[in-house]
């Protein structure tokens, strides 16, 4: 196979011959020759389903024509500038329009840069140091908040990570998901010393988990007693779940919002906003210092705003939301009528089976933990080898795109149903 061979080759010149730790898998990974679609194509002439999406930016599915057309036409135009251009405004002004909390934006390069600068700006605006995550919550790779983290860290079962000085993130408090008390109880024992909690809305790193009930309305009002800045972290919600993303979806607001992965169409993006008195202490407005010489780079600008405009053109939310919805109620019938021990979650366009004990449902890091991974490993490679690419970890989610068509969908069922009630021989 030509993947062995480039995999064997690609680990004499990188890390566990990949550039990020969730992409390597035993006994090795297969290397994309291209990708159309909903289907990605393998080196040695294999076609599978994509319900990875490149981790969840690629709501239009791959190369999409129109984002292409657009990027080819920037290309010309030029590719980096390092000066402001118009496009900026454009694209600020539609996400601003979409999400009633933001008043102003800086773009960045990645979802783990817009965290990092959110949480600097929410100290600087607070003058404290504390800030509070949710336990398993994955919000980048930077050093206050890879604690207990998500996605290949926990994974390959280190949930923190060598290099990190202990002052880092001494001032990283953690709570479970799902418990609205545990936060207030926090908030209340660090009393004027707390700047901000950051939260997905939903877990996408270790799920995905859905909030329950009420959990992010209480979330926000207990913020607000407490003083506390809220920042929702919508890297992975963002125009996916509605044009709004979460706060749209589920009626509620932020202090400081992040963006990233869909807001790029496929490329680079990172992007943090908020109330205008927050964002004015960005420098040069402000004394908190952020930069970047890719930030607001003019291809990336230019297939979001494409990205954008195609997903309101269409109402892609909804169509791939109904999709999701489907594959949700179909995989919970096979679970059941498999009696293999699992637990279908999800919302949304976003999915996932958990080789959960007695079938309990996952509703927090704690629960995600207790599930089978060796269980999904065996069902990820039954899946791959029937043409279905799932994400290579029981802590990934499954998405889908505005690309994937009735029959993908019928197809994947049909597979789950089949190697489901074999992934547990």
């Amino acid at each position: 196979m030509k993947a062995e061979k480039l995999f064997a080759l690609a680990s004499r010149y990188m890390p566990g011959g990949v550039s990020s730790p969730v992409r390597a898998y035993k006994p090795y990974p297969f290397f994309v020759e291209h990708a159309k679609g909903s289907k990605i194509y393998d080196v040695d002439g294999r076609e599978y389903i994509d319900y990875c999406l490149a981790y969840g930016p690629l709501v239009l599915g791959h190369g999409n024509e129109e984002v292409k057309t657009a990027v080819r036409e920037q290309l010309e135009k030029g590719w980096l500038y390092g000066t402001p251009h118009e496009k900026e405004i454009e694209l600020a002004k539609k996400i601003i329009a979409h999400y009633p909390s933001v008043e102003m934006v800086r773009f960045v390069n990645t979802g783990s840069e817009a965290t990092m600068a959110g949480i600097r700006l929410a100290r600087g605006f607070k003058e404290r140091d504390k800030i509070v995550k949710i336990e398993g919550g994955f919000h980048g790779a930077h050093d206050s908040v890879l604690v207990k983290a998500g996605s290949g860290a926990t994974t390959f079962g280190i949930p923190d990570s060598k290099g990190i000085p202990k002052d880092s993130v001494k001032n990283t408090l953690q709570v479970p998901f799902n418990d609205a008390a545990a936060l207030s109880t926090m908030l209340e024992k660090n009393s004027g010393e707390v700047a901000a909690v950051i939260i997905e809305p939903v877990m996408g790193n270790v799920g995905p988990i859905p909030p329950q009930d009420n959990y992010l309305s209480d979330v926000r009002e207990i913020t607000k007693e407490n003083d506390v800045l809220l920042i929702l972290d919508e890297v992975i919600t963002g125009f996916r779940l509605a044009l709004g993303g979460a706060q749209e979806f589920y009626g509620i607001d932020a202090d400081l919002t992040i963006l990233g992965k869909i807001v790029g169409g496929g490329f680079p993006i990172g992007v943090f906003g908020g109330r205008r008195e927050l964002m004015e202490l960005i420098a040069p407005s402000g004394a908190v210092y952020h930069a970047g010489t890719f930030s607001g780079n003019p291809v990336s600008i230019t297939a979001g705003l494409k990205t954008i405009e195609i997903i309101a053109r269409e109402r892609v939310p909804q169509r791939i939301n109904k999709l999701g919805e489907r594959m949700r109620a179909a995989l919970s019938e096979i679970v059941r009528d498999s009696g293999v021990e699992s637990y279908v979650s999800g919302v949304g366009s976003m999915f996932k089976v958990f080789f959960s004990p007695s079938g309990k449902e996952v509703k927090n890091y704690a629960d995600a933990l207790r599930c089978d991974k060796n269980k999904y490993m065996v069902l990820f490679h039954k899946m791959l080898d029937s043409g279905v690419f799932l994400p290579p970890s029981q802590f990934e989610t499954n998405f889908i795109s505005s690309a994937h068509t009735e029959e993908d969908i019928e197809r994947t069922i049909e597979e789950y149903k089949e190697n489901i009630d074999n992934s547990h021989s």
